[in-house]
């Protein structure tokens, strides 16, 4: 995708470090690009897995997919507060229209209170056995996550709820404008 704009419509496309697709979601929408980063946003969006069972998110959700870092951030915007859902996984790439990563399964989750918590470690343990992470791979993973863990801990953007109010804003305006062109 040569000109990315802010309003596109993208798809996303997970993968797992034997090349397999892990699950897809429908949209996208570009709200801001920046040069080492890009924010996207959905809405009840249609989420396929592996296996082609679906199902949909439950609530908008703002997210950031890093050009050079190991993870990417998805602020789930639910009533009762942000919570955050960060994936360590590869630097995103961008073709035929769709956002594509590797995820390296684990998770940190952090509530709208503060806390946080590492998810999945047996899944990445797992993972990591059967499909032959390297030591320089779980080296850069577990580099990832420390890493994740002190941006979360010195206020990154990404971690901003002011700054994700404001992308909601931005996502729902779009939206309605895409709805609107659709009927004329």
């Amino acid at each position: 995708m040569k000109n990315m704009c802010i309003g596109d419509k993208l798809e996303i496309q997970c993968y797992k470090h034997n090349k397999k697709v892990h699950r897809g979601w429908s949209e996208a929408i570009v709200l801001d690009i920046k040069k080492d980063y890009i924010v996207f946003g959905n809405n009840k969006t249609l989420v396929t897995e592996a296996e082609g069972t679906t199902w949909r998110t439950k609530e908008p959700a703002i997210m950031y997919f890093f050009r050079n870092k190991w993870y990417n951030v998805i602020a789930q915007m639910k009533k009762d507060g942000i919570y955050y859902y960060c994936n360590i996984a590869t630097p995103f790439i961008i073709e035929e229209n769709t956002i594509k990563y590797i995820d390296y399964d684990l998770d940190l989750r952090i509530f709208p209170k503060g806390e946080f918590k590492i998810l999945d470690k047996l899944e990445y343990e797992y993972h990591k056995n059967k499909m032959g992470y390297s030591d320089d791979l779980d080296t850069v993973i577990n580099n990832a996550l420390t890493e994740l863990i002190n941006e979360y801990k010195s206020g990154a953007i990404m971690f901003d709820s002011k700054l994700n109010k404001e992308y909601l804003q931005t996502y729902m305006e779009l939206k309605k404008e895409l709805e609107n062109s659709n009927f004329n």
